[in-house]
């Protein structure tokens, strides 16, 4: 054996004993990549404009848990008015070509809770796995369903990432000791983070609507036009409840339940983080350990969960979907937030509302196009025009980043949303008033708060341009 050959054995030697004799409280780095298949990046190919658009949301998702836990008072206030602003005015507008590294924009919350930012890795892939299935043309939508309940299990085989296909209480959200403390303090920014789920999910319901390629890239741009629609007036159009993806993605979730319960419990443990962070009732140093719990009681089935035939009903107790931001398809209204705001009852039956008509299915722009009674002269002609330049990408996008633009446009929509009342063929049926729900699943002793203990907060990292730590 020669002496490079020594050297060398002896330094794997090293490395041996140095794992191990880790930390105790070192936390594994370990990540999984996609489910293979031809399907994977057919999203970003064919619909650049939504694709980007996450890569954005990343960055907002991470910027906010690190300003949280690394500001106090004022200085929080600061800080999440200017990443506000950034967000809304520059970054979602001009969307990063490629994904972020999300633990450069949060280095401190990622030491604190990496197990948490894995799991929201994780189910962020299963995510963009299905845009991509539902995006690639080639395969027959029995082919697609197939494929999607694959990566489902992929997703759910790796047991110590993967959040439950069994729905959890509301009331993990809602009813804790640090519950509702950042939506409170911040509704715009909250608003921001729940348009966000509200287009995770309400993205696959023109993929599935649309009976031709044209149609779903048109039905895709009226629902990213939607999306941009809640940005203006901040944030009377935002969702003012959390967007649940039976009410916002019901075609999605009649053809994959488990993947939507994933989802509306990914969103759930998003807004208790959010609280947990910003809540000075939770200790910085007992922080960590909260999150830890939170993320426990998403990955145990037996305490605090609901049927199948609750959670589909859940929108309709939450004040239907027009609280969460507004149907996802069909000709698409400005939803404003009532008088009244918040506080409705999550777990406990809601008294039945008045039926509203259903918005049509339709992403036909031909027939929309169509003689309609009491529509005004070239009213049909100018609809026409409108829908054939917004399937234009460069048009669409210079559209969006025109605010006077995008608010005529959603006034001109609000204005046929009036002249189109009807229920189309192949589009779901509203469902009946919800049956009061019965808990299906004994509820985990309620946590009680620490006694505070002061605690200075980590000190952030240099940032950089203007503030906003690592420049996507």
């Amino acid at each position: 054996m020669t002496i490079r050959q020594m050297l060398r054995l002896g330094g794997l030697v090293a490395l041996a004993a140095l794992s191990l004799h880790a930390p105790i409280g070192a936390q594994q780095r370990d990540e999984q990549f996609y489910w293979p298949g031809a399907f994977n990046w057919k999203f970003l190919s064919t619909y650049p404009e939504g694709a980007r658009l996450f890569n954005a949301f990343d960055y907002g998702h991470a910027v906010l848990y690190e300003r949280l836990y690394t500001t106090d008072g004022a200085e929080t206030d600061r800080s999440l008015e200017r990443e506000y602003r950034y967000l809304t005015t520059d970054l979602l507008i001009r969307p990063p070509r490629f994904g972020i590294a999300e633990e450069a924009v949060m280095p401190a919350y990622a030491k604190l809770a990496w197990r948490a930012k894995q799991m929201f890795d994780w189910a962020h892939i299963l995510h963009r796995q299905i845009y991509d299935i539902y995006s690639d043309e080639r395969l027959t939508r029995a082919e697609q369903d197939a494929q999607i309940e694959q990566v489902t299990d992929y997703y759910l085989s790796r047991k110590e990432y993967a959040f439950l296909d069994v729905p959890k209480s509301m009331e993990l959200m809602d009813d804790q000791y640090f519950s509702k403390s950042f939506r409170e303090a911040y509704p715009n920014f909250n608003g921001l983070i729940w348009a966000y789920h509200w287009l995770q999910v309400g993205l696959y319901e023109p993929l599935i609507a649309g009976q031709t390629a044209a149609e779903r890239k048109t039905g895709v741009q009226a629902t990213l036009g939607r999306f941009w629609s809640m940005l203006e007036e901040a944030p009377s159009r935002m969702p003012r409840e959390m967007p649940m993806t039976s009410g916002i993605a019901p075609l999605f979730s009649a053809a994959h339940p488990r993947a939507a319960v994933i989802f509306d419990n990914l969103h759930m443990m998003h807004d208790i983080i959010s609280d947990i962070l910003h809540n000075d009732v939770v200790p910085m140093a007992k922080k960590g350990e909260e999150i830890n719990a939170a993320l426990d009681e998403f990955q145990n089935p037996t305490t605090n969960v609901m049927t199948m035939e609750m959670w589909r009903n859940m929108a309709d107790h939450m004040g239907g979907v027009d609280a969460m931001g507004g149907a996802a398809t069909g000709i698409l209204k400005v939803v404003q937030a009532p008088a009244g705001g918040h506080g409705m009852m999550h777990d406990a039956p809601a008294a039945p509302a008045a039926p509203k008509p259903a918005a049509p299915m339709s992403h036909d722009m031909g027939a929309m196009g169509a003689a309609q009674p009491g529509n005004a002269p070239g009213t049909n002609l100018m609809r026409d025009l409108h829908h054939r330049m917004m399937q234009d990408t460069v048009i669409h996008r210079r559209m969006m980043a025109d605010t006077t633009m995008r608010r005529l446009m959603m006034e001109m929509m609000a204005g046929e949303s009036g002249e189109h009342q009807a229920h189309p063929a192949g589009t779901p049926a509203p469902r009946p008033a919800a049956k009061p729900a019965v808990k299906a699943a004994p509820k985990a002793p309620p946590r009680k708060p620490p006694t505070p203990a002061p605690t200075k907060k980590p000190t952030p990292p240099p940032t950089g341009h203007d503030g906003h730590g690592t420049k996507p």
